[in-house]
């Protein structure tokens, strides 16, 4: 009889019916008593927590509040269960009973705020953070904060607003067990909205250093390339971020602090100096994405020439054909050994000074791409069908002299750029290794 009203039990909690309810306990006054001592996976209140039965919630805990204390096989509070689904109402109702509640841990370390962080159930976190604020800042497995599991899960709004109702730059600088804080982890996650909020004031360390001794800027360095890696980039250089190999370069007593602005003569000339080097140093950022752009680039021409080398265009060998054959295989060459040249010249590095340097990759660039359209014209002349012979060479011409046009002014303008700079004030020298 008692294992069938408690299977009814059940039934009514998930269902919501108060009704039942009382007419069970009227039934067997010791009803909630046996299911307290008797259940095996989880209580009527966390099937009601969890489905966000108010109103049968508020019945059981009126009547045994000890049901709020109770675990499930998880370890799992009912207040863990409604937190995680966002019933606002009946986390109230297990809050108004026992507060300190929002203190209770599961199975893995969790309390009901990182519960409702993960899910991102922000109107759950306002009412949780208000009745008990020091439950957010209990760090979970492997030292992470509930911040942590904010960018973690990807959770913005959570995030954003535990940051500005705790106003604590302690936790929102603090470090798992692998020293990485919020914005090593919002880096890493590729979350340009949470980086650019952590920068914009909330007294993030920008070039704090993770367990591998990595800046935020060094983890977006390592990391897989993305499509958002330039804005990330850009917004962390903005806010002073650097390199591990920058930081050791500019040493402690030139960065100012960001968040101090103490007056004073030394203090000025440290600022000037720091900003110096700082925007010398953004000139070498973008140094070495131009090169990894132009390895790319070359590492293409290379292999298409090569293939156009071994795999000319039918009948190109063919009788009559020998002297456009002459010509296809002299602009494939030249294309293929130019292309060449520049992967050599990225790969010993940089034997002359950084502006001659751009200069003359723009120049073999430029002799690359003109030698392969200058490839590609002989393969169309060869196989254009005889009834376009007579139309299709004049539009090629036409083509080939605008587009050889426009990279000889390109290459003019380049020089010209290059000795105007050239007779400007030179660059400050600036020497650091490479972080990559």
């Amino acid at each position: 009889m008692a294992a069938t009203l408690e299977s009814k039990l059940y039934e009514a909690a998930e269902e919501g019916n108060v009704t039942v309810l009382l007419e069970l306990i009227r039934q067997d006054r010791l009803l909630l008593d046996r299911v307290l001592v008797n259940y095996a996976v989880e209580t009527p209140l966390h099937v009601a927590a969890m489905l966000g039965h108010t109103d049968f919630v508020r019945e059981i805990v009126q009547r045994k509040p000890e049901f709020i204390k109770q675990v499930d096989s998880k370890g799992s509070s009912p207040l863990h269960s409604a937190s995680a689904k966002g019933y606002v109402e009946v986390v109230r109702a297990l809050l108004d009973v026992d507060p300190d509640m929002c203190l209770s841990v599961d199975g893995e370390e969790r309390n009901p705020l990182h519960l409702a962080a993960m899910k991102g159930q922000v109107e759950v976190l306002k009412e949780l953070v208000r009745v008990r604020p020091r439950a957010a800042r209990v760090t979970v497995a492997l030292g992470e904060t509930i911040l942590h599991s904010c960018v973690k899960y990807g959770q913005f709004e959570a995030l954003r607003l535990l940051v500005e109702v705790m106003n604590d730059h302690e936790i929102v600088n603090a470090k798992d067990d692998y020293g990485m804080s919020i914005l090593h982890l919002a880096v890493a996650y590729k979350q340009i909205e949470t980086i650019k909020f952590l920068i914009s004031g909330t007294g993030i360390e920008v070039n704090g250093l993770n367990a591998n001794g990595l800046t935020a800027l060094d983890v977006l360095a390592q990391s897989r390339r993305g499509l958002k890696d330039f804005e990330m980039a850009e917004s962390l250089r903005d806010a002073g971020a650097l390199k591990v190999a920058e930081i050791s370069y500019l040493g402690p007593r030139i960065v100012p602090s960001r968040s101090e602005t103490t007056p004073g003569f030394a203090q000025d000339v440290a600022a000037k100096e720091y900003h110096r080097v700082e925007k010398t140093l953004k000139k070498e950022d973008w140094f070495m994405r131009k090169r990894d752009s132009l390895m790319v680039v070359a590492s293409l021409m290379a292999t298409m020439a090569f293939q156009a080398g071994l795999t000319p265009p039918g009948g190109l060998i063919a009788d009559g054909s020998r002297s456009y054959y002459s010509q296809y295989l002299a602009f494939n060459t030249i294309s293929f050994i130019a292309s060449m040249s520049i992967i050599l010249l990225l790969v010993i590095g940089n034997p002359f000074k950084r502006r001659l340097f751009i200069w003359l990759m723009t120049l073999i660039v430029w002799v690359a791409i003109s030698s392969m359209s200058l490839t590609y014209r002989i393969s169309l002349l060869v196989s254009t069908p005889k009834a376009q012979q007579l139309r299709v060479p004049r539009v090629l011409e036409f083509a080939i002299m605008v587009w050889l046009g426009v990279m000889a002014l390109l290459l003019f303008t380049h020089t010209i750029r290059l000795i105007k700079e050239e007779n400007a004030s030179p660059l400050p020298k600036v020497r650091f290794m490479n972080a990559n």
